[in-house]
């Protein structure tokens, strides 16, 4: 009887939370298993509802410079078999290969469909400078931030028998160049007398962008910081004055418009001896397909080689931006969003690399590849900022001209009182934006007026500082802007009548003259549109011999009147939201032909 009720004891003994915690685990498994099957047939639900894109088809249309084109081009035809819907609706990505400037003057400007396709939603050109002189034109049309997706150093470009003394010689510095080639036997430095000197074509940085990113490396290389970035202030500077106006003289004669055309004159003569000039500042990958006849241009004589700086060197950093879309069209803004993280995707990466360009997918650089050596390991140069940069356009252009005759016209209506952003008035901004335009500007003539009503007896208008050479009369420059006081309407057309009068009047020849209006608010008195339109017919000008241009700011200047009078005398317009963007938008203007 004992030993049976040992045994029963010790069945009794046996514990049955194992059991429980068994049948828990397994009611959790079923659980599980039960979501995950209703999670799947969710997902293929979604699945099935997106391949149906309940509302429609969607194109992101993006422009894109021909150096990149390729490589994006195929990206879009993998984003595309990938049917990605955005929002509900199934978004193809077309892309279009074209030049920045064409891009850039088409979206500041009137967009012809018919010679450059739709208008795109997003934009990659080959450089950040291209993103900024669009802000400065019109700060609504960008409406991400850039974002590189690839890039490609800035080299100079000679002819093959030029590399070694470069490469093996004393050290070629962006820096020096101001120094090297306003020397009559600048190649002795290489030890090349008979060579004679050392030129670079410096197509207009306006419109190339190597050329705009040499020139603010030159700047940086005489300027305390010369690894960058390059500052307002630092136009200020004598020595960087000095060093731009030494560059800007010793520029070779009959320069091309643009850098393949630069490369193709040199290339033409193959050598350094007869050719028009001895180097040329190009992106790598332009070179590269330079020299294969990549560019849509004839391949010509022998190819040439690249030479890549021992110091700070600028970089095209190929940005990703989202633009405008008419009724701001979130859909195509997510999906350029979405787009530009596909590019920066290992796949498409790589696909940068293969094109010749520089990118996280590797060094899978193209093999034929003659004059490139895909090792130029430099260090970069700090970019300067969106400001900076318009200005850096403009102070050369100035230099390169021999300095411009600017006559300015300013607002000085009571809605100049108004916020222009960061906590500051309007005038604030311009006065701010004005003083510094007199600082860099180290040749030319400047004048200021000031409009509103009955500034002085009747006249809606006075003027604060003749049109006269700048270093003869920047004290009285500056006082006059600092008088820019705001009082009450806007009288615009007859003050500008009379602006535009007395500038023909002081036209000087041979020099690059305009006008320059700032205002915030439509034409209230005085003159009407009409009236203002046929006056100016009547002065008679040459459309583009006296441009008149305009800096609109916020949404009450009338754009569609002072668009036509800028357009009748080859001036432009920069509508800005806010008047914190008016430096930058003065140095985009004053850097354009018109």
């Amino acid at each position: 009887m004992g030993r049976h009720r040992a045994l029963a004891s010790v069945r009794r003994g046996v514990a049955k939370w194992p059991f429980a915690v068994v049948g828990v685990v397994a009611l959790i498994g079923l659980g599980w298993a039960g979501w995950a099957w209703i999670d799947h047939v969710l997902d293929q639900r979604a699945a099935a509802q997106s391949h149906a894109c309940p509302q429609g088809d969607a194109v992101l249309h993006v422009a894109v410079a021909p150096s990149a084109a390729g490589a994006v081009d195929q990206a879009a035809k993998t984003w595309n078999q990938q049917k990605a819907v955005v929002y509900d609706r199934c978004v193809r990505v077309e892309v279009t290969a074209l030049d920045s400037p064409r891009v850039f003057a088409g979206l500041s400007g009137d967009w012809d469909q018919s010679a450059l396709g739709v208008r795109p939603e997003a934009w990659l050109p080959e450089s950040t400078f291209w993103v900024n002189r669009l802000a400065a034109a019109d700060n609504a049309l960008v409406v991400t931030a850039a974002e590189s997706v690839a890039t490609s150093p800035v080299v100079l470009a000679v002819p093959y028998e030029a590399m070694k003394p470069l490469v093996n010689g004393q050290s070629f510095l962006f820096g020096d160049l101001a120094e090297l080639t306003s020397v009559p036997d600048g190649w002795a430095r290489y030890g090349k007398p008979e060579w004679g000197r050392f030129s670079v074509a410096m197509p207009d940085p306006a419109s190339n962008a190597a050329s705009v990113l040499a020139i603010q490396c030159a700047i940086a290389g005489a300027s305390p910081q010369r690894a960058g970035p390059v500052t307002v202030e630092t136009l200020t500077l004598p020595a960087v004055q000095q060093n731009l106006a030494q560059l800007a003289a010793s520029r070779p004669g009959a320069v091309p418009a643009t850098t393949i055309d630069a490369l193709m004159e040199l290339g033409k003569v193959g050598k350094v001896q007869g050719a028009p000039f001895s180097a040329v500042p190009v992106t790598e990958v332009d070179l590269y397909r330079r020299n294969l006849g990549m560019d849509g241009k004839p391949q010509v004589g022998k190819p040439l080689y690249e030479v890549a700086a021992r110091g700070p060197s600028p970089a095209a950093d190929f940005p990703f931006v989202a633009l405008s879309t008419p009724g701001n069209d979130q859909t195509l803004l997510r999906a350029a969003q979405k787009f530009r993280d596909f590019l920066k995707q290992t796949e498409q990466q790589q696909a940068f690399n293969r094109a010749g360009l520089r990118a996280a997918g590797g060094v899978a650089y193209p093999r034929d590849a003659p004059g490139i050596r895909w090792d130029s390991a430099t260090t970069s140069l700090v970019p300067a900022d969106a400001t900076t940069t318009q200005q850096i356009s403009a102070t050369w252009t100035n230099a390169a001209d021999g300095g411009q005759v600017v006559t300015v016209l300013v607002d000085v209506s009571r809605s100049m009182l108004g916020n222009g952003g960061d906590g500051k008035n309007r005038i604030t901004w311009v006065k701010q934006a004005l003083h510094g335009m007199t600082d860099r500007m180290a040749a030319g003539s400047l004048g200021i007026w000031e409009f509103s009503r009955k500034l002085e007896g009747d006249r809606p208008y006075k003027r604060l500082a003749p049109t006269a050479p700048v270093a003869e009369q920047r004290p009285a420059l500056h006082a006059g802007i600092d008088a820019l006081t705001p009082a009450s309407a806007t009288h615009l057309y007859t003050s500008l009548e009379a602006v535009y009068q007395a500038a023909i009047n002081a036209y000087a020849e041979g020099k690059r003259n305009r006008v320059v209006v700032i205002t915030d608010g439509p034409n209230d008195g005085g003159l009407t549109y009409a009236q203002i339109r046929d006056r100016l017919r009547e002065l008679g000008q040459p459309r583009g011999k006296l441009p008149i241009s305009f800096v609109a700011i916020g949404p009450d200047p009338n754009r569609q009147e002072i668009t036509e009078l800028a357009r009748s005398t080859g001036g432009t317009v920069s509508a800005l939201t806010e008047a914190k963007g008016i430096d930058g938008a003065l140095g985009q203007l004053l850097s354009a032909d018109g």
